[in-house]
């Protein structure tokens, strides 16, 4: 991984973003609604404590799911997805947004049961669905030790 800060954006510049903390967790998520949001295989995520992230640039919009436990933000312009935010301390920070992903590469595949036959990630774990929640800790420490 490049030393922090890193920073990101949507294609099109109008919004920018900056991580300052080290990432939690690096994840592909192959199910169906990260395949129709990212209209690719699975999605990519570098988990970032939310006190270290931050919009430095524009004003992301709300877009994919509506709820009231996640929101996609996206560039109001280009419709980027950028990065999602739950009821958790961590924002999921779409990796391929960042100006340099090439480090990236999944820790964890969650929604293994809706992958595409020929979609592999080489993650060090897979999951059916999500791990679950009191697994995250684990994998979290395991993932810091490797990093």
């Amino acid at each position: 991984m490049p030393d922090l800060p890193l920073d990101g954006g949507c294609r099109c510049g109008k919004v920018r973003f900056r991580i300052s903390a080290p990432p939690l967790m690096a994840m592909a998520c192959h199910c169906t609604g990260c395949q129709r949001m990212t209209a690719s295989a699975f999605s990519t995520t570098v988990m970032v404590p939310a006190d270290g992230f931050a919009v430095t640039a524009g004003e992301p919009v709300i877009g994919g799911l509506h709820g009231e436990q996640s929101h996609h933000h996206h560039c109001d312009w280009c419709k980027s997805w950028l990065y999602t935010t739950f009821d958790m301390p961590f924002v999921n920070v779409r990796a391929t947004m960042l100006d340099d992903a090439t480090w990236f590469a999944p820790y964890i595949e969650s929604y293994t049961s809706e992958a595409l036959p020929w979609a592999r990630t080489g993650a060090a774990h897979s999951f059916p669905q999500f791990p679950a929640r009191e697994e995250y800790g684990p994998l979290m420490a395991e993932f810091a030790r490797q990093r």
